[in-house]
């Protein structure tokens, strides 16, 4: 069923252990499904279905993603998924059940989710979203990355933005804070912020902004609001009261502070 990750997917753990997934679910027939279709596939599942079993399997194994449902009987997947983000930064991919309730995905994305899937979802796409968003936390791929003469030429122009007390080397593709500590930035996250910083204080829409960010095959990753709410969470000190990207409902996105170019 389908050929096993290889290591070069950022599929491996700490010391190329295989990658350990805690799948946080109430519902046994899923849990089931999940963990044997991992399992084929070499990929090592831990099973939780409520608060105490998940604390419990974070707090003995190295878990390197979580799957979590928002919906698990008397407990409340977003208090959950609080804990979890009060004590790490483990990636996590809520499940919802509500299809077209685009609320449940933004509450959920808000508190520190890094990707969503809505009931039903094929365990095939599921597979691809732990992919994508393992290899977004590759440390590999947050590192800046050498440019190569082509990619200098392309953007040639400005050598750094300014923005707010913030700045990025577009020569080095560093960002550092107004304090000037360094932030580490995906292929995907410098080029999204790279695509608003182009363009200030105007509305770019979501069609735009994929085209920008489309930086690696990451196919699945089909939402632009996943990774503007991750940017978010980088540069705003309030993510759900952004004053740097702000949201156009309808329309898209701008960024909407003033940027000075160097």
């Amino acid at each position: 069923m389908g050929e096993p990750f290889s290591s070069d997917l950022g599929l491996r753990g700490t010391g190329e252990r295989p990658v350990c997934v805690l799948v946080v679910e109430d519902d046994p027939a899923l849990q089931r499904m999940i963990v044997n279709y991992f399992a084929e596939r070499h990929i090592r599942s831990l099973v939780a279905s409520g608060r105490d079993e998940m604390v419990r399997q974070l707090g003995n194994a190295e878990v390197n993603l979580v799957i979590l449902d928002l919906r698990l009987g008397e407990e409340e997947g977003l208090d959950l998924l609080r804990e979890i983000r009060s004590g790490s930064d483990v990636p996590v991919i809520i499940i919802t059940g509500h299809r077209r309730d685009d609320i449940d995905r933004v509450v959920g994305l808000e508190p520190g989710a890094d990707d969503y899937l809505t009931k039903p979802f094929n365990l095939r796409e599921l597979l691809a979203r732990v992919r994508a968003v393992l290899r977004r936390f590759d440390p590999g791929r947050a590192a800046p990355a050498r440019e190569s003469e082509s990619e200098r030429e392309r953007e040639a122009g400005p050598g750094r933005y300014r923005f707010a007390g913030w700045q990025l080397s577009v020569k080095t593709r560093r960002l550092t804070d107004p304090v000037g500590e360094p932030v580490a930035l995906t292929k995907g996250e410098y080029a999204l912020l790279v695509a608003f910083l182009d363009a200030p204080q105007r509305t770019l829409s979501r069609e735009h902004l994929l085209q920008a960010t489309r930086v690696h095959e990451d196919v699945f990753d089909r939402s632009i609001d996943v990774q503007i709410l991750r940017l978010r969470r980088k540069l705003e000190r309030d993510p759900s009261a952004p004053r740097f990207i702000k949201t156009e409902r309808g329309v898209g996105y701008v960024f909407a502070v003033a940027v000075e170019r160097a």
